[in-house]
């Protein structure tokens, strides 16, 4: 295994990408290259687990992967690839269904508010898909996998199947099968609000299109969306005060985008209204986002690059993943595959 501690993270490829994603994730990811061994996926498999549309799920992988290029991440020092052309991802989750027991996914909160909206539409992928997760992250001998507050209970229950149900069953007292890794909690910029509610999550799939900042959206968008973001009657902006959510929250994504941090934002800003506000977050928003896009343009003008990548990030990452993967059947009693 590398001598560096090792990172998994991934971004499902439903709709675009939206400031939350880049702000509490990506944009995070790319300082750990440095000093990390990387593995960043398009979880693909994730995204069918409620109803999607067959003709956009490739090109949103696509398009998924060249924004995590676009934004810094680099395949020489990173594997980036699609979860679903690593086939040990399936096979390990199966696996690890068979020792989960059902009442730990049933707790899952998210399940349980996402069951809700769907009614009698709800499938067993999204039950499963915690133990998707538990798959990604354990096929890699993950140390850290980057998580924001609401993902903590998925990475618990990848931790419990690793200790409790796999390495407690079927591993020798000093040889654990699989690694329980820990999580790695991103603080600044961790969880962006939607435009239109400053206590709500920005959220792909939220239908109002204002709610959120694409990492596409051209700049005259970028400022319309914020000119009609929700706001209150109160003047000067301030972090913290519960009664002002959209306050923390616009004032947050200025003190980040614009990168003069939170001290001189909340001083900038103390006295300003509205009105002399929102322009100069669309301005720290545009000029924030531009170098992204262009890097996104390029990269769809090169043909066959992104393609290359991904082959490349692909056999590295098999490599490893199968490796896992043999364990475990092997432990498991399973005949050898090769």
């Amino acid at each position: 295994m590398s001598a560096r501690p090792r990172v998994l993270s991934g971004v499902q490829p439903t709709g675009a990408l939206h400031l939350g994603n880049w702000l509490g994730a990506i944009r995070n990811w790319v300082s750990l290259q440095d000093d990390h061994d990387t593995f960043f996926c398009v979880v693909d498999l994730h995204a069918i687990t409620v109803p999607h549309d067959p003709a956009l799920l490739a090109e949103n992988t696509r398009r998924t992967a060249a924004l995590y290029l676009a934004s810094g991440i680099d395949p020489e020092r990173s594997s980036v690839f699609v979860q679903s052309q690593v086939t040990a991802h399936s096979e390990l989750t199966w696996l690890l269904n068979c020792v989960t027991p059902l009442n730990w996914l049933e707790r899952m909160i998210q399940f349980k508010e996402k069951a809700r909206k769907q009614g009698e539409n709800v499938s067993v992928g999204l039950l499963d898909y915690p133990v998707l997760m538990a798959a990604d992250i354990l096929l890699y001998d993950a140390d850290l996998v980057p998580v924001g507050e609401d993902q903590k209970q998925h990475l618990e229950l990848a931790r419990d199947i690793a200790q409790q149900r796999i390495n407690a069953r079927f591993a020798p007292e000093d040889r654990p099968l699989l690694k329980v890794p820990e999580p790695l909690i991103l603080a600044e910029g961790a969880r962006v609000m939607s435009l239109q509610d400053g206590r709500s999550k920005m959220s792909k799939s939220d239908p109002n299109e204002g709610s959120r900042l694409n990492l596409l959206d051209p700049p005259e968008l970028i400022t319309r969306k914020i000119k009609r973001a929700k706001t209150d009657p109160v003047l000067g902006l301030e972090f913290g005060n519960p009664e002002r959510p959209e306050a923390d929250n616009l004032l947050g994504l200025y003190a980040l985008l614009s990168g003069v941090g939170r001290e001189v934002a909340a001083r900038e800003c103390a006295p300003m209204g509205w009105g002399q506000f929102k322009p100069l977050l669309a301005e720290a928003a545009v000029e924030a986002l531009r170098p992204l896009q262009e890097r996104y343009a390029a990269i769809l003008a090169e043909p066959g690059y992104l393609d290359q990548v991904l082959r490349s990030g692909r056999e590295r990452a098999s490599a490893v993943a199968e490796a896992s993967l043999e364990r475990v059947r092997a432990a498991m009693g399973f005949l050898p595959s090769r």
